[in-house]
C-alpha cells in the first residue's frame, strides 16, 4: 500500500505572508522527524512561491485550477502556473466551490480541471461527498454520480496518481460534527466498488482514499484503524502546527 497522507487545507488563510511564512515554518519543525507520511500543505495562490523556499521537506499544492492553458480568463489560474511555480498537488471539487459560488461548479467543470491537472503534472485530490445522509440511502447514488462523471474520459494509466477525498458537506464547517469511521468505511469501500467497475481492479489499487470533514487529533487514529482512511484532509486543524502535527504522526505510527 501506498504512504499515508495528510494534506492540510488553509482555505482562504493567513491574512499575510508573513502570517504564512510563520505558520509554515512552524508545521515544518514539528514534523522535522517525520519520515513515512506524506505531508501537503495547500496555501492560497499567492504564498506557493515563497513556501517553496522555505522547506522541501513538506510539498505544496493549490486549492483549485482553471481547465484551460492560457487565455483570456480573468482571475483564473492554469495548471501549468501551479506547477511551475513550483506545485505538486491541487484539490479539486471542494464542497465549497460546489456548493457556495453562485450555483458552483459541476461535475462537468471539475473533470475539465482533472484532466488539466494531469496534463499539467500535477496530482489531483479529488474531494466528493453527499449534501445529506437519507434514510433511503439516495447518498449513495450521489457519490456515485459525483465519481462517474468527475472520472469521465480519465485513463486507466492515471487513475493510479489520483487522491480521492470523502469530505461530506454535512460535516464540514465550526460546529459540524464528523463522519464515524464506520459511515467512511463504507464509503471507502463503495468508492472503491465504482472505480474498479469502471477502471478494473488492478489499475485502483494506488488509489488513495482519505478522509475530510472536521477531522483532528483526537479521532484520527479511529479513522485509520477502523475506516481504513490513507490519509486525511484538514481545514481548521491544518492552522494549527500543534494539532495538524499529531495527525500527521498518528498516519507515521501506523505507517508499515
Amino acid at each position: 500500500m501506498s504512504k499515508k497522507i495528510v494534506i492540510g487545507n488553509w482555505k482562504m488563510n493567513p491574512a499575510s505572508l508573513k502570517e504564512a511564512e510563520k505558520l509554515f515554518t512552524e508545521t515544518v519543525k514539528m514534523l522535522s522527524d517525520v519520515k513515512k507520511t506524506e505531508v501537503v500543505i495547500c496555501s492560497p495562490f499567492l504564498y506557493l512561491e515563497k513556501l517553496k523556499k522555505i522547506s522541501k521537506k513538506i510539498s505544496l499544492g493549490a486549492q483549485n485550477i482553471f481547465w484551460e492553458e492560457v487565455g483570456a480568463y480573468t482571475g483564473e489560474v492554469s495548471g501549468d502556473m501551479v506547477y511551475n511555480i513550483g506545485a505538486k498537488y491541487v484539490i479539486l471539487g471542494h464542497s465549497e466551490r460546489r456548493n457556495f459560488f453562485g450555483g458552483g461548479e459541476n461535475n462537468e467543470i471539475v473533470n475539465k480541471k482533472i484532466k488539466s491537472a494531469i496534463k499539467s503534472g500535477l496530482i489531483p485530490i479529488i474531494c466528493v461527498g453527499e449534501n445529506v445522509r437519507d434514510e433511503n440511502h439516495e447518498y449513495l447514488n450521489f457519490v456515485k454520480k459525483q465519481i462517474e462523471e468527475c472520472f469521465n474520459g480519465i485513463s486507466k494509466n492515471s487513475i493510479s496518481k489520483i487522491i480521492i477525498a470523502y469530505e461530506p458537506v454535512w460535516a464540514i464547517g465550526k460546529g459540524a460534527y464528523p463522519a464515524t469511521p464506520e459511515e467512511f468505511r463504507e464509503m471507502n469501500i463503495f468508492i472503491r466498488k465504482i472505480l474498479s467497475d469502471k477502471f478494473g481492479l488492478s489499475n485502483i489499487e494506488g488509489v488513495r482514499i482519505i478522509y475530510g470533514g472536521s477531522v483532528d487529533e483526537k479521532n484520527a487514529l479511529d479513522f485509520i484503524i477502523e475506516g481504513k482512511a490513507d490519509g486525511f484532509l484538514p481545514g481548521r486543524a491544518s492552522l494549527n502546527p500543534k494539532k495538524f502535527s499529531k495527525i500527521v504522526k498518528i498516519c507515521e505510527t501506523l505507517n508499515k
